[in-house]
């Protein structure tokens, strides 16, 4: 920061410029310009959260303006300030409350709230799954599932944004070790897609659709050996998934998955469900090094 500018004392007389004072209007544009200037100063100067308080200031002018587009800009533009600072914190080894990312967390959180007062859903989703990517950044995943979440409810009207989202929402929950809440997440997944694949569910989906549908199915079979679930317990949809794969029935449903995913795909899972349930170490362990080699050849 530069010694000879005192900043502090100018946000103070800029802060001060706009009070209400008798029979005099502030002036709110000026004193957003001076936020503004300031805030590019200081982040100039490698000042990020003192630039975040300016950006701070510079969003409730705009608000007192009625400029909502620009407030949210002001807000985001705060919190990714307060995430820099907290990233040069931890990259310097320093104790830290994370009182930045709590500040950023706050920031990012305004701004959904003011997007979507302001009519724009996938304005306020952008802004979860920014604030959701800066969690994950910080090895928090079950934050980040919650805003990765919301963005999905937002993009409600957009199923291929809203799937993607849901499949993060998984992903975090199997980094959190809850396979339970990711296996539903994937239920509702594969659910949505069927509905939404513009076709019936006898016919193959077009598009995306085959490659969500077959990562949600390769995905709960995984989940479902690593819970193995007792009959008592296990939910209808989920011991369904596990009688395609158990034996050999040539049913509708198995006969669909089988068209879905190939051949080669579904005899490997069904070795795996079959090894899984009669509890072969043995055969699990040669049935992985397939798999490490298939996983080779589609690498190469």
């Amino acid at each position: 920061m530069d010694r000879n500018t005192d900043y502090i004392a100018l946000y103070k007389s800029t802060a001060a410029g706009l009070r209400k004072r008798f029979l005099k209007k502030p002036n709110v544009a000026e004193g957003r310009d001076q936020f503004a200037s300031l805030a590019k100063n200081l982040s100039q100067q490698d000042c990020p959260s003192y630039a975040g308080f300016c950006s701070l200031a510079q969003a409730r002018c705009e608000h007192g303006l009625g400029n909502f587009p620009s407030e949210i800009q002001c807000l985001v533009d705060a919190g990714r300030y307060f995430v820099l600072a907290e990233k040069q914190t931890s990259d310097l080894l320093c104790p830290s409350y994370q009182e930045n990312l709590s500040a950023a967390i706050n920031c990012y959180e305004h701004a959904i709230k003011v997007s979507v007062d302001s009519g724009e859903p996938s304005l306020a989703a952008l802004n979860c799954q920014e604030l959701a990517a800066v969690l994950l950044d910080f090895k928090k995943p079950g934050e980040a599932s919650i805003y990765y979440q919301r963005a999905a409810e937002l993009l409600l009207q957009n199923p291929i944004e809203c799937l993607q989202n849901m499949k993060k929402v998984a992903s975090c929950k199997i980094n959190e070790e809850d396979y339970e809440g990711a296996l539903t997440v994937l239920t509702e997944m594969q659910f949505m897609a069927q509905e939404r694949g513009g076709v019936a569910d006898s016919e193959k989906p077009l598009g995306i659709y085959t490659d969500i549908l077959i990562h949600c199915e390769v995905t709960r079979v995984l989940l479902l050996m690593i819970l193995q679930p007792t009959p008592q317990r296990i939910r209808p949809e989920h011991a369904q998934t596990l009688e395609k794969y158990a034996w050999h029935n040539n049913s509708e449903d198995q006969n669909y998955i089988l068209e879905l995913m190939g051949f080669d795909l579904f005899l490997l899972l069904q070795s795996l469900v079959v090894t899984c349930l009669c509890r072969c170490p043995v055969s699990l362990m040669r049935l992985m090094s397939c798999m490490h080699y298939r996983q080779r050849l589609c690498l190469s």
